[in-house]
C-alpha cells in the first residue's frame, strides 16, 4: 500500500504539471452561469448520503464534497481530504482534512462530520457493500479521521469519491430526525461542496450558486449552475443546438447522439463514464426451464448477433462489452471467450441439450420488455433472433419501472434486457449480480439465480486483496468463468455521452461524469 501512496504522489505531480501547462495556454475565466440538464429527471432528494442515482449525483456532488476525487486515469486526488494514508495491513485509512473547510452555514467541517457521515451512509445508502467493513471512525483531532476496517477493503478508496461519500453536517442531520426523509435534504440544504442551493423546483430546475467560503481560493470558477429538468430527448437536443443549454450528460439515445455529433458549436464525447460503468445485457433466469442448462444459454449467445445491435440498433454509438466489468475499468478482461453469431453452433448445442426441432420450434420462453425507455428495439431483435433457432419468445411488456422491477426482483421471468451500473469498484456494483448469497434480493441483485462456488470464492478474495496485480488476476478469472457459464449475455457498454457547448471548458471528464464536482468548470466568452 506504501507503493500505492508513492504512485499517488507521483501521479499528483504529473497532474499538477499538466494543469500548469494547460493554464499557461489559456487562463480560466471566473463568472458566468452554466446551464446543464439534470440527468434522469427530478432527483428524489439532493443528499447523496442517503440516495443513489445520477439525478441526485449532479446537484449532490456540487452541494456536498467527498474526501477524494478521481482523475480520468483512475488515480485518486485530494479533495476534502488534502492527504491520506492506508495502513500496511489494510485495516485503517487515515484522512487529513482541509483545515479551512466549512459548511455553507459557516460551521467548520471536522472529523466528527466524517464519522457521522459514514454512520448515515452505512445505515441509509442502498450500496451497503461500500462501507460494510468499516467498524468505527476515530477522531483524534478536528482534522483527522481514521476509518477502521474489519478486513482490507480496497474498494473503500473509490467509495470515498464522487457522489458515494457525501460529507454531511452532523449539526444539521444529527437532530434525531430520519436522515433519509430529513426536511433539509431538499430545502435549506447546508452542504460541504463548492456550490450552495438557491432553489429546487421539482420538475423544473435546480439553481446553485458559488459558495464564497469554499476552501480552495479562486474556486469555483462559475457564479451559478442552473440544472434544468428536460425529460424529452428531442427538446434537450434543440436546447443544446440553440445554446439554451450548455451541457447535457448521460445522453444515450442513438438518434440524439448522432444528430448532435453533426451540430456546429457542440461537442460530443463518451469519455468520463468508467466509474459509473453502465452495461446493457440479456439476463437469463438460470433456475427454471431450459435456461437451467448452460448449453441452452450458450446457444442463445451464439444466436444473438451482437454486431447487429451495435451497428443497426445503437447506430455505432456504443462499444462492445464482453463481461460484467465495464470496458473502461482497469479490471476489465477483454480476452474472455466471445460468442460470435453462429446459428449452426446454436442449433447443435440445443440438440445436445435435448431440445430437438419440431415443426420449427424447440421450446418457448418469455422475455420482459422493461418499463423504461430505450430497450424495445433490442428486445424485439432478440425475440426474432432466437426464433431462427427454434426458441419461441413471448414479450411481456411492463407499463412502468416498478412493475418490471418486481418481476426481476422476485425472479418471475425467463429473460430480460437490463442495464446495470458498476459504480466504480466491483465490490460496489458488480459482485451483487453474481454472489450466490445475493440471489433474488430485489432488482439489480443476483436475479439470475446464478450460483458458482468458485465465483463466490474469487469475488470474496478479490474484495480484500490489496495487491493490484493479484486483484486484477482474480477478477480476470471470475470474468472467464462467467463468460463460460453465461447467466448473462453481455452486449454493450451503455453509450453514455456528454454533450457540451464550445463555451464549456474543462467539462467533467473523470470517471464519474457529472456525478463529480464542477468547481473547475468554466465558461469561455
Amino acid at each position: 500500500m506504501m507503493n500505492g501512496m508513492k504512485s499517488f504522489l507521483a501521479a499528483a505531480a504529473v497532474s499538477a504539471l499538466s494543469l500548469s501547462a494547460a493554464t499557461a495556454q489559456e487562463t480560466p475565466q471566473s463568472g458566468g452561469t452554466l446551464v446543464v440538464v439534470v440527468p434522469g429527471g427530478t432527483p428524489r432528494v439532493l443528499n447523496p448520503a442517503v440516495q443513489s442515482g445520477v439525478a441526485t449525483g449532479l446537484p449532490g456532488t456540487q452541494l456536498f464534497a467527498s474526501p477524494l476525487r478521481y482523475d480520468a486515469d483512475w488515480t485518486p486526488q485530494p479533495y476534502l481530504a488534502k492527504s491520506w494514508e492506508v495502513a500496511e495491513d489494510g485495516l485503517s485509512v487515515t484522512l487529513h482534512l482541509q483545515e479551512n473547510a466549512t459548511f455553507h452555514d459557516g460551521e467548520p467541517i471536522t472529523s466528527e462530520d466524517v464519522a457521522f457521515s459514514v454512520d448515515v451512509i452505512k445505515e441509509y445508502h442502498p450500496f451497503k457493500s461500500m462501507f460494510a467493513p468499516v467498524t468505527s471512525v476515530d477522531t483524534p483531532d478536528e482534522h483527522t479521521a481514521v476509518l477502521n476496517l474489519a478486513h482490507p477493503h480496497p474498494a473503500l478508496m473509490l467509495a470515498m469519491s464522487g457522489q458515494l461519500m457525501a460529507i454531511i453536517p452532523k449539526h444539521i442531520y444529527g437532530d434525531g430526525q430520519d436522515p433519509k426523509n430529513h426536511p433539509r435534504n431538499n430545502e435549506d440544504v447546508v452542504g460541504s461542496g463548492p456550490f450552495k442551493l438557491v432553489e429546487f423546483k421539482p420538475g423544473e430546475h435546480i439553481i446553485l450558486e458559488r459558495y464564497e467560503g469554499y476552501w480552495e481560493e479562486g474556486l469555483p470558477y462559475l457564479d451559478r449552475i442552473v440544472g434544468r429538468i428536460i425529460l424529452d430527448s428531442s427538446a434537450r437536443a434543440i436546447a443544446l443546438q440553440n445554446g439554451e443549454v450548455h451541457m447535457s450528460t448521460f445522453e444515450n439515445e442513438p438518434t440524439v447522439v448522432s444528430r448532435l455529433m453533426q451540430a456546429e458549436g457542440v461537442n460530443v464525447t463518451s469519455q468520463g463514464y468508467g466509474g459509473i460503468g453502465p452495461i446493457d445485457w440479456l439476463a437469463m433466469n438460470t433456475t427454471r426451464g431450459p435456461l437451467q442448462d448452460v448449453k441452452v444459454r450458450q446457444a442463445i449467445a451464439y444466436a444473438v448477433d451482437k454486431n447487429f445491435i451495435l451497428k443497426a440498433v445503437m447506430r455505432g454509438t456504443a462499444t462492445e462489452a464482453k463481461t460484467g466489468v465495464h470496458p473502461d475499468s482497469p479490471l476489465y478482461n477483454p480476452d474472455v471467450p466471445a460468442y460470435e453469431v453462429d446459428l449452426d453452433k446454436a442449433n447443435a448445442l440445443l440438440d445436445e441439450a435435448g431440445y430437438p426441432m419440431d415443426g420449427g420450434k424447440r421450446f418457448a420462453l418469455t422475455m420482459e420488455l422493461p418499463g423504461f425507455p430505450g430497450y424495445k428495439a433490442q428486445t424485439e431483435y432478440v425475440r426474432n433472433a432466437l426464433g431462427k433457432v427454434g426458441i419461441e419468445v413471448t414479450l411481456r411488456a411492463h407499463p412502468d419501472f416498478p412493475s418490471w422491477a418486481k418481476a426481476m426482483g422476485t425472479m418471475d421471468f425467463d429473460m430480460s434486457m437490463d442495464s446495470v451500473y458498476n459504480w466504480g469498484d466491483p465490490v460496489i456494483g458488480v459482485n451483487r449480480t453474481y454472489m450466490s448469497d445475493n440471489i433474488g434480493k430485489g432488482v439489480w441483485s443476483n436475479t439470475q439465480g446464478y450460483a458458482n462456488a468458485r465465483v463466490d470464492a474469487l469475488l470474496a478474495e478479490a474484495a480484500q486483496e490489496q495487491d493490484a496485480d493479484k486483484r486484477k488476476a482474480l477478477y480476470a478469472e471470475f470474468q472467464e468463468i462467467v463468460a463460460e457459464d453465461v447467466p448473462i449475455y453481455f452486449i454493450n457498454a451503455v453509450p453514455m455521452h456528454t454533450i457540451y457547448s464550445d463555451k464549456v471548458q474543462n467539462p467533467p471528464m473523470g470517471i464519474w461524469a457529472s456525478s463529480s464536482p464542477m468547481d473547475k468548470v468554466w465558461l469561455k466568452e
